[in-house]
């Protein structure tokens, strides 16, 4: 019999129709009487683990009608799998894959090897115990309930016409949203026409890659994933120094770049503000060439020793543009994020978007319009900033107090430091780690190939990721992994 579709729930009233549930898709290959076809179908699909233990499976009278099978067929092959131990059939429960205690014998192909080069924490937990990467947030900090809220009220208000065909920018109620947001919270000047909502800061980035001309300047020490894409899409990158005030910006005087992308706020990864002074200058850069500045806000909300830095965007809406997400405040699962574009590029990011681009789920944008618009995204912040102030300051009293000739840096904000290495010891340092499941980022990786200064030794330390009952074994990791002084 050819394979065939059957439903999980019988037609009320009747022994043969369609009706509403789970759909359950056998094959009743091989040879054999039809009963003997679906018993090895049924076997087939609990054995590679299709069905789970505890799967209900459909009305013997509706999955007959489907398959086009007497019931009595279907009747007889669940009653003799019940004997076989493979289903269980209790009244008002239903029939449903037996719960085993051993698994199914299945024949297996030779298992994958794994791949050693992967990201630690794809290793999986035999290898990873702890995890100090600049990664993400705490995700038990995810306000799951302010979240399931802002989710039914949105749902309950949208409009019809939102689960049609969208607006490549996105929903008004986002970008009205994130408009307001932006303008109270970082000193955005944003209007809702110049917003895009996109899948995160790399979808802005791959959007811009083909709206803009010319290579693009980007500091020395920067995130790789971004470098990659950027050259994946056949875009040049120019390197300019990074120092104890952020991006070297003299140096963009004789550069052919077109843009400038920045982390004005807090230099990723090395920590820190870029200086007044080189806010100026290099506002005046991109006027006097005509330029772009791509301004990436990774972690505005979070700072703790000072005053917060406002987007640079402000200086000048027509020639900045300011791209934003929520993989650091909130989660990186949610997958949205935002661009406020000068008027002159609207268009450009625009038809590049809707002729090829994925836009972000519906859902997703009208319960943070919903969770932003309602306070709970502000609530959240002061939560986490408490969480995350406390941790810092956890990180720096332990290595004050275990690892004291380490120096740590770029604490004033975001979610992770940069501990300073002796010279020569970077390597060293991340292969101790490694021994003791620690996964920890080096600071040469986010170094350009091209950049011409001295490269630097250091850990790249993020303290948002583990769960709070895991943070401190990852420090006491931390601080076994370190080099030790000099005697």
């Amino acid at each position: 019999m050819a394979d065939s579709w059957a439903n999980s729930e019988e037609a009320a009233g009747s022994e043969g129709g369609a009706a509403a549930g789970a759909d359950l898709y056998l094959a009743l290959a091989g040879g054999g009487g039809r009963r003997t076809r679906l018993m090895s179908a049924l076997r087939e699909a609990i054995r590679s683990g299709r069905l789970a233990p505890g799967t209900r499976l459909p009305p013997y009278r509706s999955l007959a009608a489907d398959l086009g099978i007497a019931r009595n067929t279907v009747a007889a092959a669940y009653a003799e799998l019940v004997e076989e131990g493979w289903l269980t059939a209790r009244q008002g429960s239903g029939t449903r894959v037996a719960r085993r205690t051993a698994a199914m014998p299945v024949e297996r192909s030779a298992p994958t090897p794994i791949d050693r080069t992967a990201h630690p924490a794809r290793l999986g937990p035999s290898r990873l115990r702890h995890d100090l990467q600049p990664s993400s947030p705490n995700a038990a900090a995810f306000p799951r309930a302010d979240w399931v809220a802002s989710t039914r009220r949105a749902m309950a208000a949208a409009p019809n016409d939102a689960f049609g065909v969208g607006d490549p920018r996105g929903r008004p109620e986002l970008r009205h949203a994130v408009a307001e947001y932006l303008s109270r919270a970082r000193g955005v000047r944003a209007d809702p026409g110049r917003i895009v909502i996109t899948t995160g800061f790399a979808h802005g980035l791959h959007l811009l890659a083909d709206a803009l001309d010319g290579p693009i300047a980007m500091e020395a020490y920067s995130l790789p994933y971004h470098r990659e894409l950027l050259r994946d899409k056949g875009v040049r990158t120019l390197p300019i120094s990074v120092d104890t005030h952020g991006a070297v910006v003299d140096e963009l005087r004789d550069s052919p770049a077109r843009a400038v992308l920045l982390t004005p706020a807090h230099q990723y990864p090395t920590g820190g503000p870029l200086h007044p002074e080189r806010r100026v200058a290099v506002v005046d850069w991109i006027r006097s060439t005509e330029a772009f500045l791509l301004e990436d806000d990774y972690d505005g909300e979070f700072r703790y020793d000072r005053e917060p830095v406002g987007a640079l965007q402000g200086l000048d809406p027509d020639r900045i543009v300011y791209l934003g997400s929520v993989s650091k405040s909130l989660s990186p699962a949610l997958r949205v994020g935002w661009m406020v574009l000068p008027d002159t590029l609207v268009d450009r990011v625009l038809a590049v978007k809707e002729d090829r681009e994925m836009w972000v789920s519906v859902i997703a944008e009208l319960t943070l319009a919903d969770f932003l618009s309602g306070g709970a995204y502000d609530r959240h912040l002061r939560r986490t900033r408490i969480t995350y102030r406390r941790r810092r300051a956890l990180l720096v009293e332990t290595l004050a107090r275990r690892a004291p000739h380490i120096r740590v840096t770029g604490i004033a904000a975001g979610l992770h430091a940069v501990l300073e290495l002796p010279t020569g010891t970077e390597e060293s340092t991340l292969r101790a780690a490694r021994r003791l499941g620690l996964a920890v980022d080096g600071l040469h990786r986010y170094r350009h190939p091209d950049a011409t200064t001295p490269a630097r030794d250091g850990l790249v330390i993020g303290y948002g990721t583990p769960a709070d009952h895991a943070f401190g074994p990852a420090l006491e990791a931390l601080c076994a992994a370190l080099p030790q002084p000099d005697r």
